[in-house]
């Protein structure tokens, strides 16, 4: 008899006569550490085994124990070790471990545009895969040869029964990602909520929404200097749980291992030339969105609206890969949600300042931006920019009226009198301008869930406008194309009540060789026109900035 472990880490015992018995116990170097109950391991082991009582030299969560029962009532069970992370980077993790993986993703976080956020987190290897086309929507699950095609009219309740295959519940674990699943909603989702027309072309033919529940996570807690491998367990035969538990743990092992390699440098291609704004071309001429933004004012004037955000899209043949564009993307423009979503045949590249919607546990959170100045040159004249924002008629209208609509959409779904607004009209910076921020929070109605909070608060009103119904409906008749991924939201949903959420905005599309990247401005009764497209381009500048340096100085 020998002790079968799996990959170093707790494990059970086989007997040369057949006999099976679990132990969490670890085993490293021929010592076994950390048994619970050593006088029944030696009687079943019927051999001499070094034993010690010292805590192991690596520990696996959840004990093989723990692993049983919490294989018996969910369908995903996440198993981790922590390891040490002073010799890592988030972006040095994902190029070690996502290779050429088709889908992954790394999500990290720049807290009030100056501070790094606590965890970043890189998923690779789906277990599914969630696509929505219109009233079609497809799930590709990891060993299906073929994608499972279903019709849906519905494309919230399918993401929901989607996200039911992956339910777990038992864990406290000690970081906000668990077994949910990381992608994006587009902004024409919004058609599962409200009757908008839907009249325009689709010029970037990209899914309406897709969802993936990685098999492997890698999370960085940035506090504590540690980062958690996690292998996300699915259960397909709850009578064998020490299998499955013995593939996480292996799965765990192989991404240490590779993590202890060292480090591929990513080819990159010679410099081409300095890159001029001018490049990038624009879907409409600039005479034609200061042509919508007059007609925008003529429906303000007439009482359809109070306030629209309208848009203009750019595009540039883009050779590189969407992590150069992260990386630089990432030191030009830190912001509180910076991503990179990698799909088979196209990817998002992000650093958006504003979330759609975060929940946690019962507390439902929208943070609405609205109010824009560019950055100062100097300390100086960054004050009276800011000064000069805060004193603006036209900007502090505007940004309590958002406030207003998302007061209205917490408390759609938030238990009465519990929404408060917890900070009102401050400042946040960012590499090319600074916004009026302002938080509101409520507490959910135990009858709804996070499907509830996205259906009440999607698309956000900084990205839409007031009343949004017929702010939509406007923005599709002055706006060329669909808008695809801008002006949704990207982020996670787990089904623990947990889910973090961010507008889809300073972000770009690459796709078949071309980069996309699309902006807006919010236009108000007294809005002038040439002021309103300039903002269109102070807010596009940080792709612009991004691409300019992997164009020519990224190495």
């Amino acid at each position: 008899m020998a002790p079968r472990c799996a990959s170093k880490g707790v494990g059970f015992l086989i007997q040369r006569e057949g006999g099976v018995k679990g132990f969490d116990f670890d085993f490293f170097r021929g010592v076994i550490y950390g048994v619970k109950n050593a006088n029944e391991f030696v009687s079943f082991a019927g051999g001499s085994f070094e034993l010690s009582e010292q805590e192991s030299p690596f520990l696996i969560h959840p004990s093989l124990a723990q692993f049983r029962v919490l294989a018996g009532r969910d369908k995903l069970v996440p198993v981790y070790r922590e390891i040490l992370a002073d010799l890592d980077t988030p972006v040095s993790v994902f190029l070690k471990v996502a290779g050429k993986d088709p889908y992954s993703f790394l999500l990290e976080s720049v807290q009030g545009g100056e501070k790094w956020g606590r965890f970043s987190m890189i998923g690779i290897r789906p277990l599914a895969i969630f696509k929505a086309f219109g009233q079609r929507v497809e799930i590709h699950r990891q060993g299906q040869a073929s994608p499972h095609t279903i019709p849906c009219q519905d494309i919230m309740q399918a993401l929901k029964e989607f996200m039911l295959g992956f339910q777990t519940t038992g864990l406290d674990l000690p970081f906000p990602f668990q077994g949910g699943a990381v992608g994006y909603l587009g902004y024409d989702v919004v058609r599962c909520f409200e009757k908008i027309p839907d009249e325009n072309p689709d010029r970037l033919r990209l899914p309406d929404a897709l969802f993936m529940v990685p098999e492997t996570v890698v999370i960085f807690d940035n506090l504590s200097g540690k980062m958690n491998v996690v292998a996300n367990v699915l259960i397909t035969d709850p009578s064998d749980p020490e299998t499955l538990y013995q593939r996480g743990v292996e799965r765990i092992a192989a991404i240490v291992s590779t993590l202890r390699k060292p480090l591929p440098i990513p080819a990159t291609p010679p410099m081409t030339h300095a890159l001029r704004e001018e490049a990038f071309v624009s879907e409409v001429t600039r005479e034609q969105f200061e042509s919508s933004v007059a007609r925008a004012k003529e429906y303000i004037a007439a009482g359809d609206i109070m306030q629209v955000v309208l848009s203009q899209r750019l595009s540039i043949p883009y050779a590189r890969s969407p992590l150069s564009l992260y990386r630089a993307l990432r030191t030009t423009n830190p912001s509180p949600y910076l991503f990179l979503l990698q799909a088979d045949d196209f990817a998002l590249v992000g650093s958006s300042p504003e979330i759609l919607v975060r929940q946690e546990g019962d507390v439902v959170t929208v943070r609405p931006i609205a109010g824009t100045r560019p950055r100062g040159a100097t300390p100086k004249e960054d004050l009276e920019l800011e000064q000069d924002l805060l004193a603006d008629p036209k900007e502090l209208a505007e940004h309590i009226m958002l406030v207003d609509l998302g007061r209205n959409d917490v408390g759609r779904v938030a238990v009465t009198g519990s929404v408060k607004v917890t900070e009102i009209k401050v400042i946040e910076r960012y590499s090319h301008v600074m916004h009026i921020v302002s938080n509101v929070e409520g507490r959910l109605r135990p009858d709804l869930d996070s499907f509830s909070i996205i259906a009440a608060t999607f698309p956000a009103g900084t990205v839409s406008g007031a009343p949004k119904i017929r702010a939509m409906e406007i923005i599709e008749e002055l706006e060329p194309s669909r808008r695809g991924p801008y002006a949704g939201a990207v982020g996670y949903l787990t089904s623990r009540g947990f889910m973090d959420l961010a507008l889809t905005i300073r972000t770009a599309v690459i796709k078949d060789s071309t980069l996309f990247i699309q902006a807006g401005a919010g236009i108000v009764a007294d809005s002038d026109p040439a002021r309103e497209y300039e903002e269109t381009l102070n807010k596009a500048r940080a792709i612009f900035r991004a691409v300019h340096m992997v164009q020519t100085d990224l190495e």
